[in-house]
């Protein structure tokens, strides 16, 4: 396709969905698997006017895809609710850590005794396919920042805080097909790559989003009448704790969600708003001492454009998967790790992480089945052959992840709304 042609093909896209967004919200499929039928339309399924070749441009999608888990990772924190507390977090931080340890297990053992992986390339793939997605999981996720439903919190936060939980896994299997130094016994790993990176990670976030807040409550209150370019700051909270990340080798990923995180929590503090007063109404907050306190809106004021970005993104980035896909794409390989990985390893993953809580039985369930594959797969998955992954096992890697993530777009996406309005209604 030429350049004229995308242009053509993105701009009609993108008026006809703004056009019949109101229709599209009473059909039962969501905006995900229209992008996906377009890309599979256009691309080597179909009328083959293209074809993306994730081997070829890895280090094009890798950025692509980094981008867009870094902007929906901001995104998921500042909608997460006030106040931060063990209680409210325990079900999303057991999900994240526990479920996303025993997906990554289930998933190596299925690669490796069934599908005949090796080992390290077992261990790669689960921890490819086991974080769930904050970029494709929007019909499951917090709405607005004032949102209190509880299954629709656990399954943003989760998604939020596994991106990085998942990137041990992706260190180990690497390692242990000789791209990336584990240390005697496992020792480098264990102390760099589990402990320091993902608590220098969560530390980074909580320090930075925290400090970014002060300062810009410091400023309004000192300077009234000066206005703050609140996307500005958002974007550059992302890119300054993502790049602090790389250079002292903690997890980005969970800085930005963290960061993002406790700006929120730090603002609202500072305006003196208790947990239920709405977002709107901060600007015309009265403390208790009778004066008023000048809105911080940082986060309230970057979300919109993020939501934005992250819409976008998602639109280039699921294009480009149906155009990866050709007819004999769909190996019973790639659909049956599929189907082990939706049926079997999630739910399994999420009653064991669950075991002993009180999380209600039906919540379990829509979590259980409820676990959005999508850009953040397909991050590790360039990750991975950037960092030498041999060609031969990419492509097989590439393979089963794209099916697994084509199947997560249409399965879940076709039944996310009838299964929430049946089992879990507004609330």
């Amino acid at each position: 396709m030429t350049n004229a042609q995308w242009f053509l093909l993105v701009g009609c896209l993108l008026l006809a969905m703004g056009l019949t967004s109101s229709v599209l919200k009473r059909l039962p499929v969501t905006s995900a698997i229209i992008y996906l039928a377009v890309g599979m339309l256009v691309g080597p399924t179909v009328l083959h006017l293209f074809h993306f070749n994730p081997l070829k441009e890895s280090a094009l999608l890798e950025i692509l895809t980094e981008a867009a888990a870094l902007i929906s990772l901001y995104a998921a924190g500042v909608k997460m609710p006030v106040p931060v507390s063990l209680a409210r977090w325990r079900t999303p931080i057991l999900l994240a850590f526990v479920s996303m340890a025993v997906t990554v297990g289930l998933v190596a053992a299925f690669a490796h005794y069934v599908l005949g992986l090796p080992l390290g390339a077992a261990i790669l793939l689960g921890a490819i396919v086991a974080p769930t997605d904050p970029v494709l999981a929007t019909e499951v996720q917090v709405r607005h920042p004032g949102d209190r439903d509880r299954l629709r919190f656990t399954l943003t936060c989760e998604a939020g805080m596994n991106d990085g939980s998942a990137f041990p896994f992706v260190m180990l299997g690497l390692g242990v097909l000789g791209l990336h130094e584990l240390g005697e016994l496992g020792s480098r790993w264990l102390l760099v790559d589990v402990v320091w990176a993902t608590l220098a990670g969560i530390a980074l976030g909580a320090v930075s989003g925290a400090g970014l807040a002060h300062m810009a409550h410091r400023l309004r209150s000192n300077r009234p009448g000066q206005g703050l370019l609140d996307d500005f700051l958002g974007l550059g909270l992302i890119a300054l704790v993502y790049g602090v990340s790389l250079l002292i080798s903690a997890w980005g990923f969970l800085a930005v969600f963290f960061a993002a995180v406790a700006l929120r929590q730090t603002e609202r503090k500072l305006a003196g708003a208790g947990p239920d007063v709405p977002d709107r109404l901060l600007a015309n907050y009265i403390g208790e001492g009778g004066e008023g306190v000048p809105a911080a809106t940082v986060s309230e004021g970057s979300l919109v454009f993020k939501e934005h970005l992250e819409r976008l993104s998602e639109v280039v980035l699921i294009l480009l998967i149906g155009g990866t896909l050709f007819v004999d794409s769909w190996s019973w390989r790639a659909v049956s790790l599929a189907l082990f990985l939706f049926l079997v390893a999630r739910p399994v993953s999420v009653f064991v992480g669950l075991a002993g809580t009180r999380t209600p039985w039906n919540a379990r369930a829509l979590a259980g089945w409820f676990g959005v594959r999508g850009i953040g797969s397909l991050y590790y998955l360039m990750y991975a052959i950037q960092h030498g992954l041999p060609e031969k096992l990419a492509l097989e890697l590439i393979h089963m992840t794209l099916i697994v993530v084509t199947l997560s777009i249409l399965c879940h996406g076709i039944s996310v709304k009838p299964l929430m309005e049946r089992f879990w209604p507004e609330r």
